[in-house]
């Protein structure tokens, strides 16, 4: 009993320290206040969301130098550029850019790749603006099944707009902001994926922030120039 009581107080401080100290960090990684706090866009294609975590990461070129990056995304194009193990079934990521890939149109649906299924639909090309913005809608019920957004939502699902925001900055570079909006039904779902999912998110995100900004910045290097300079 002893040690189940000395074991239920450790989690308890943990959560509490995990809670209040790194959860806070993990939400907005990377961003400034203004970002997380200020407008984002895409609020209208999710009704009733909340803004999701926040980050982002300066990259040393321009925004159109970024967006093809962007608009290769998914599991049967170039992949999510985070831990190919684990979101992209073991295919690794692109390195490069894909002429094939960069035909992307409000509508069109952004594939995720399983290990058992192969690809299959994951999101909606619902914001597009060429170096600027990119907008991936989402809309399941809790077994992962699509719904219609054009739909009345039913009492439990989940929902949310995955964006990529682009900024230019002085000196040719690229502010990347990835945020957005979630819904969850039932309401305790919600409060549930706000604790822990902020650090699923964080692992894979941080990790596209740091693949995306070496790829980016490693294929914008002049052609004589080397990485290292």
């Amino acid at each position: 009993m002893t040690f189940a009581r000395k074991l239920a107080g450790s989690a308890g401080m943990a959560a509490v320290v995990y809670g209040a100290w790194v959860r806070p960090r993990l939400m907005r990684w990377g961003a400034s206040d203004e970002e997380v706090s200020g407008p984002y866009p895409g609020a209208e294609i999710v009704p009733h969301g909340k803004r999701g975590p926040t980050m982002a990461v300066t990259i040393n070129a321009p925004p159109d130098r970024v967006w093809p990056w962007l608009v290769q995304l998914g599991g049967d194009r170039g992949g999510w550029y985070s831990w190919d193990d684990l979101d992209n079934a073991g295919r690794p990521s692109a390195r490069e850019i894909h002429p094939d890939w960069q035909d992307l149109a409000l509508g069109d649906t952004v594939k995720y790749w399983t290990h058992r299924r192969g690809p299959v639909d994951a999101w909606t090309v619902a914001a597009l603006e060429p170096n600027r913005f990119l907008g991936l809608h989402g809309l399941s019920d809790l077994r992962g099944r699509p719904l219609d957004p054009k739909q009345s939502r039913p009492s439990a699902y989940t929902e949310g707009l995955w964006g990529f925001l682009l900024t230019p900055l002085p000196d040719g570079r690229t502010r990347l902001v990835i945020g957005g909006y979630e819904a969850f039904r039932p309401r305790w779902l919600a409060s549930l994926s706000s604790f822990f999912g902020v650090a699923i998110v964080w692992i894979m995100q941080a990790r596209m922030l740091v693949v995306l900004k070496r790829n980016v910045e490693r294929t914008n290097q002049p052609p004589n120039a080397s990485i290292g300079q």
